[in-house]
């Protein structure tokens, strides 16, 4: 069954949600190289419960919180998503050295994630 396995927090000033986090959490941030401004966060120690994920700054008004669901087949799930009468919000996306990346948006409205892991990643 596919489960929750990342979340994107939008931030206005990434700077002070990274320091929010930090201090009521004890969350740990790491600005990632890649293509955009992120930072990768580690919320716990892994093979405990819970899930990491990412900050970023929030690229449009009202943008919301993300979370992405591990999936075997990012376009295999973008068919049901639609099939079910919801909408792709980014069509599939790779990310290099990770995999495969679309948004979703389902029929209430809401923005989700579908990750398709690259087997050759790690």
């Amino acid at each position: 069954m596919p489960r929750v396995v990342h979340f994107e927090i939008p931030a206005d000033s990434p700077e002070r949600a990274v320091k929010f986090y930090q201090e009521v959490f004890g969350w740990q941030f790491q600005k990632w190289e890649g293509p955009m401004e992120y930072w990768m966060v580690t919320t716990g120690p892994e093979g405990r419960p819970g899930i990491n994920g990412g900050l970023l700054r929030r690229q449009q008004p009202g943008q919301g919180t993300v979370n992405t669901v591990d999936v075997e087949s990012v376009d295999a799930a973008v068919a049901t998503v639609e099939k079910n009468g919801g909408k792709v919000a980014l069509p599939k996306t790779a990310i290099p050295g990770v995999g495969y990346l679309a948004y979703g948006i389902d029929p209430e409205g809401n923005i989700f994630g579908m990750m398709q892991a690259d087997p050759n990643a790690h």
